[in-house]
């Protein structure tokens, strides 16, 4: 058990070590970008990631997963920050960034839902996602990876942005090629160095000794309006408990923004961990990593950092680079916060056009190209969902993506077995009539199950089997007792046989006039039937 433990907390540590620093390069810019796109300081953004990562690393579902500030919980927290600051900016003496202090009091609400999700152990219904939906997601995401990069080709003219113009892209496109090669050609030399560490080493060296005049980390950041990287530790927001009385009429606003970040982060992060499972072939815990998640957007709130979850790009390079245990998490956010403590100078010389060749060897492992191949070969419908959930990702986000592509999934699933459901009929020799049911009886076929009978015109004996059906909803319950009143309200004698225990416990709940109804027999099945145990007059 303890090497158990030990094995989880560092794979490999050489690897985990040199793979979690290349995490924490890559970090940079993204927490930087996401924290811009939220309208708050990169400090903000970077105490975020960090924050995620460490407690992330040490009590998530899985090894080797990154977590940290991510886009798709940056695009939600705009409105209620411009209108936090909105109100702020009214008031009888102004309160500057109330937008911020609104989202970590926010972040507080986040965390308490993601737990409780844990603790309920809702985690589990990640399994629920259909393969189609999972494909759909790893291609929308790897093109929304792709997409964000293509921002770092441009330069700011005046109040606008616009592409490279002549050398200055040539060299931005040489740069991305040569760390694009470096990272495909080194792993075919070998293993031992980390091919997306070597890539941006090289690169920075050769921008450096060269004298190139290119976007660098430092560049990038003061670009966007920030002042660098320097900053101190994360400090605790004292000022934070009395901004209760700052959100007044507000609440629903918080509330709701809560409610759909914790549903954005969960869903984006229990998909990579699905991701990250198939990719180590290995399982990880979704419901611990709930609880998890949960506690880390809390200490955002209460430490000044801007939330998140887990990340697919930097997750699938840790795990490429070698990281497959805690130590490369922990390495990732620690070299993170060293970075903003002690290297911030070293960092900010690092090209942008490093960290870009390095997404978009991601985006080429993330993208899930055997799609093409299989697309004309399996249902038109699922290839529908992959293409949509593909496309929603892309113009909208991933969490609606995928709760589209479930329900879609599910509504074909069950209208399919709602048309499944048959009844053979047969006389026996006494002259009573037997309906022997196949399929499963729930609330999708119930229509067509009651079309199966006709008390006005069958013989005074009746027999339905469920041998060859599985009764599995409060539905199915309600329309077998049905279909027994209407051949008991005509003075029919009816017999139900071969039912689950469950099944017969529920229909004597409803009423306990049906135990001359139901028949048992040693060969009954045994199942569960999915339904709420509610008293029900006949």
């Amino acid at each position: 058990m303890t090497n158990k433990i030990f094995n989880n907390f560092v794979g490999n540590p050489k690897d985990d070590i040199l793979s979690g620093l290349t995490v924490a390069l890559a970090l940079v810019p993204e927490a930087v970008a996401f924290a811009f796109v939220a309208g708050v300081d990169p400090l903000v953004g970077l105490y975020g990631a960090f924050i995620m990562g460490i407690i992330t690393s040490l009590f998530g579902g899985r090894p080797g997963m990154i977590s940290g500030a991510t886009g798709a919980m940056a695009v939600v927290m705009v409105h209620l920050i411009s209108k936090g600051n909105e109100v702020g900016a009214a008031l009888s003496t102004p309160i500057e960034n109330l937008g911020l202090q609104w989202l970590l009091l926010t972040l507080l609400v986040v965390g308490g839902i993601q737990i409780l999700a844990g603790v309920f152990r809702l985690g589990k219904f990640v399994r629920l996602i259909p393969h189609p939906v999972m494909m759909g997601f790893v291609n929308g995401l790897a093109i929304v990876i792709f997409l964000s990069q293509l921002s770092l080709f441009k330069e700011r003219v005046g109040d606008s942005t616009q592409w490279l113009q002549g050398m200055d892209m040539v060299i931005m496109l040489a740069l991305v090629a040569l760390t694009m090669a470096i990272m495909w050609g080194l792993p075919k030399l070998t293993k031992k160095i980390p091919s997306a560490l070597a890539a941006i080493l090289v690169v920075a060296g050769v921008t450096i000794f060269a004298g190139l005049d290119v976007s660098t980390v430092g560049s990038f950041i003061k670009d966007g309006g920030g002042q660098g990287l320097q900053g101190g530790l994360p400090s605790f927001q004292t000022q934070l408990f009395g901004m209760f009385a700052t959100v007044g009429e507000h609440w629903s606003l918080l509330l709701s923004t809560a409610i759909i970040l914790a549903a954005v982060g969960l869903i984006e992060s229990l998909m990579t961990l699905n991701l990250i499972d198939e990719l180590t072939e290995t399982r990880g815990s979704g419901n611990r990593e709930c609880i998890a998640q949960g506690s880390a957007n809390i200490l955002n709130g209460l430490f000044g950092g801007m939330g998140g979850c887990a990340m697919i790009g930097q997750s699938i390079i840790n795990v490429n680079s070698g990281g497959r245990g805690r130590l490369s998490g922990v390495m990732a956010a620690l070299g993170l916060l060293a970075f903003i403590l002690f290297a911030a100078p070293l960092i900010e010389q690092v090209p942008v056009a490093a960290l870009v060749g390095v997404m978009f060897m991601v985006v080429i492992g993330t993208f899930a190209w055997s799609s093409f191949r299989i697309l004309p070969k399996i249902p038109r419908v699922d290839a529908f969902v992959l293409i949509a959930v593909s496309l929603i990702t892309v113009y909208y986000d991933l969490a609606l993506a995928v709760i589209i592509g479930v329900i879609i999934s599910a509504l074909v699933f069950a209208w399919k077995n709602a048309t499944m459901i048959r009844a053979r009929k047969r006389m026996k020799p006494n002259g009573t009539k037997v309906y022997e049911i196949w399929g499963p009886l729930f609330f999708g076929s119930v229509t067509n199950f009651n079309g199966k009978f006709d008390p006005s015109t069958d013989p005074d004996s009746i027999e339905i089997d469920f041998t060859e059906s599985r009764v599995s909803d409060h539905s199915g319950i309600e329309a077998m007792r049905g279909i027994a009143n209407k051949y008991l309200d005509q003075g029919k004698k009816i017999k139900f046989t071969h039912l689950s225990p469950e099944c017969k416990l529920l229909l004597l709940k409803a009423n306990p006039k049906f135990s001359t109804v139901i028949e048992s027999s040693i060969d009954d099945p045994r199942y569960y039937v999915v339904t709420d145990t509610v008293d029900v007059e006949v």
